[in-house]
């Protein structure tokens, strides 16, 4: 059997368990293609980084399964995972990643709804007659 590196990512609510294969740079997430998956070019990007910051890009293929959230945050625990899995390929890789901030979870979540408002700070709308 091959060698694979796996790693989990996360951002917001999103998890992505990413799966590092050698072979030619095809990156599949959820079954699908990247350019299928992901619309904006940026998330792509977002996406590529920890592979394109260490010379990786067309020495794996990426597979993922992703859950949970929103696009961003899918991209932002792509991104996380892609990089962790790097640090199983190479941990001379940590130095790079880490000076990225590739490495770090994201501890940002979404904020709980208070009682008496509309959202997290949102105020019902005011009317003064």
């Amino acid at each position: 059997m091959q060698t694979q590196y796996r790693a989990t990512g996360r951002r917001k609510k999103s998890i992505a368990q990413v799966r590092l294969l050698p072979g030619s740079g095809k990156f599949t997430i959820n079954g699908r293609d990247i350019n299928e998956y992901f619309d904006y070019e940026t998330l792509r990007t977002v996406s590529k980084s920890p592979l394109e910051l260490t010379d990786n890009l067309a020495s794996f293929d990426v597979i993922v399964k992703v859950v949970g959230g929103g696009f961003t945050g899918q991209a932002g625990a792509i991104r996380h995972g892609v990089a962790r899995a790097l640090l199983e390929v190479d941990p001379e890789n940590r130095s790079v990643l880490k000076k990225a901030g590739f490495l770090t979870r994201d501890p940002r979540m979404k904020e709980r709804k208070k009682y008496g408002l509309k959202k997290a700070r949102r105020a019902p709308q005011f009317s003064k007659r």
